[in-house]
C-alpha cells in the first residue's frame, strides 16, 4: 500500500466486492492526530466511512489510511491508565490459565504499545517480545525492560521470531487486530509462530456494545474492522486456525476477547462461542438493514446533543471537556463541536497536554485547568471511564460543576 488512502473495494476477509456503505462520518484527520497551533495549515482529512459486506456481515472502512500515517508517531500509551493496567493483569492471568502456564514460554504481543500486557507477563515467569510500529513508545518500552521491536507483524516477521525465538504458546493482538487492513498476513504470521499448544488471543470492541449504545465514535481511522464472530469463523478455518472459545470483557465499554488455536489444537470448543453465534443470528448482525437504521439513531444523538451544548452556551455557561481519546475527536469532528463550545480538554497524558485536538483545534490540558478555570459543564469524552471521573472531579461537582455524559443518549448527570 503504497497511497495515503485507498478505497477498500472488497471485503478483507470474504473478498466479496458487495459492500454497503451505511455510515459516512465525513471527512476527518486521524483521530491520534494531535497536533500544535504551527500545523493546523497542513492537517490532512481522509474518509471515514462504514460499509457491511452483504456476503459474509463483516462490518469495515470503505477507506483505508497508510499505516505509518496513523501508527509511526502514536501517542497514545495504555499505562497512564491505572484501569487498563488492572484490566491487563487479569488478561495475563487468564491467557496463562487457558494454556496451563506460562513458565518460561514465548509471550508475544502484536501491537503491544508500552508493554502493559507483557509486564504482567513477566510476572508470571514468561519470556516477552513487543511488536510495535511507533517508534518512541517501542523504544521506550525497551529501554523499561520490555523488548519491543518497532515494527508491523505479518508472516515475514513472525519466521524471523520463530528462527531467533522459538515458537510463542501466546501471541497476543489487543485493540489492534481491528485495526489491520491485511488480516490475510496477520493469520499466516500467527500460524507460523505459534505453538502446537498455544493460543492467539484477540481483543477489540464488541459490535454488538456498538449497535446496542450507539457507540459511533469507535469509528476511526485506525479500526479498519468491526469485529463479530460469524465472518471470522470460515476467514480463521482458511488459515488453518480454529476459534474456540469467546467472552465479554468491560474495557472500551464492552469488548469481546477471542481465543484462537491451530485447526487441531487441543482446546475443546466453548458452549459461550456457541452462545454467542445464536446471539448474533438473534440480533441480526449481518443484514444492512440492522446498519441503516443505526445510522439514524447516531443522527438523533448529534442533533440532540449539539442543541444541549450551543443552549449552554447561550445562557452564557461555560463547557469544558475530560478525555482526549480517539473516540472523542470522532464525535467531535462528526457534530461539529469546536473552541466555541468547548473550551479545553483536561487529559491525564503527558503527550497530548499542550497540543490541540485533531480537526476541531480544541486545547488540550492538564486536570490542573479544572482548578484554575472550573467550567459550569464537563463533556466526558472518555465516556468508558465516566464514574472514575466524576468521582476524580467531585469537588468542582461539589461548587455546582455538573457532568455532560454524550452516549447511548446525551444527559446531564446532576
Amino acid at each position: 500500500m503504497d497511497e495515503k488512502v485507498i478505497q477498500n473495494t472488497h471485503c478483507r476477509l470474504c473478498k466479496s466486492p458487495k459492500l454497503t456503505q451505511f455510515l459516512d462520518l465525513g471527512d476527518q484527520p486521524p483521530a491520534n492526530a494531535f497536533l500544535a497551533e504551527k500545523d493546523f495549515a497542513r492537517e490532512e482529512k481522509f474518509p471515514l466511512r462504514v460499509a457491511i459486506c452483504e456476503m459474509c456481515g463483516f462490518v469495515q472502512l470503505a477507506h483505508v489510511v497508510h499505516p505509518d500515517i496513523l501508527f509511526r508517531a502514536y501517542v497514545y500509551v495504555s499505562s497512564t491508565s491505572p484501569i487498563f493496567v488492572r484490566h491487563f493483569e487479569g488478561y495475563a492471568q487468564d491467557v496463562a490459565e487457558t494454556v496451563g502456564g506460562m513458565k518460561d514460554a514465548l509471550a508475544v504481543d502484536i501491537g503491544s504499545n508500552d508493554g502493559i500486557l507483557l509486564r504482567p507477563f513477566q510476572a508470571l515467569g514468561a519470556r516477552v517480545l513487543g511488536i510495535d510500529p511507533a517508534v518512541a513508545i517501542a523504544e521506550k518500552a525497551t529501554e523499561e525492560g520490555v523488548e519491543t521491536w518497532p515494527e508491523y507483524f505479518g508472516e515475514e516477521l513472525a519466521k524471523r521470531i520463530l528462527k531467533e525465538r522459538g515458537a510463542a504458546k501466546s501471541i497476543t493482538a489487543n485493540n489492534v487486530f481491528a485495526h489491520i487492513h491485511d488480516l490475510d498476513n496477520i493469520l499466516k504470521g500467527v500460524e507460523a509462530l505459534l505453538s502446537d499448544d498455544g493460543v492467539f488471543v484477540i481483543e477489540a470492541p464488541d459490535l454488538i456494545v456498538l449497535l446496542r449504545d450507539k457507540l459511533f465514535d469507535t469509528v476511526y481511522h485506525e479500526h479498519v474492522s468491526y469485529i463479530s464472530i460469524r465472518p471470522l469463523l470460515p476467514f480463521f478455518s482458511s488459515h488453518g486456525l480454529r476459534i474456540f472459545d469467546v467472552k465479554d470483557v468491560e474495557s472500551h465499554g464492552g469488548s469481546l476477547r477471542i481465543f484462537a488455536c491451530h485447526e487441531k489444537g487441543r482446546y475443546a470448543t466453548t458452549e459461550r462461542l456457541a452462545a454467542r453465534i445464536k446471539k448474533e443470528e438473534d440480533l441480526r448482525t449481518q443484514e444492512p438493514e440492522t446498519y441503516q437504521a443505526f445510522a439514524k439513531e447516531v443522527d438523533g444523538i448529534k442533533t440532540e446533543l449539539t442543541r444541549m451544548l450551543c443552549d449552554l452556551r447561550k445562557d452564557g455557561k461555560r463547557v469544558a471537556g475530560y478525555g482526549a481519546p480517539a473516540k472523542g475527536n470522532t464525535l467531535l469532528n462528526y457534530f461539529g463541536i469546536g473552541p466555541e463550545l468547548v473550551e479545553y480538554i483536561v487529559d491525564d497524558s503527558p503527550f497530548k497536554q499542550g497540543l490541540f485536538t485533531p480537526g476541531t483545534h480544541i486545547p488540550v490540558t492538564s486536570s490542573s485547568a479544572l482548578q484554575e478555570k472550573t467550567p459550569d459543564h464537563l463533556l466526558i469524552l472518555a465516556w468508558n471511564y465516566a464514574e472514575p471521573i466524576m468521582k476524580k472531579c467531585e469537588p468542582y461537582h461539589a461548587k455546582g460543576m455538573q457532568f455532560i455524559v454524550p452516549l447511548p443518549s446525551p444527559r446531564i448527570v446532576e
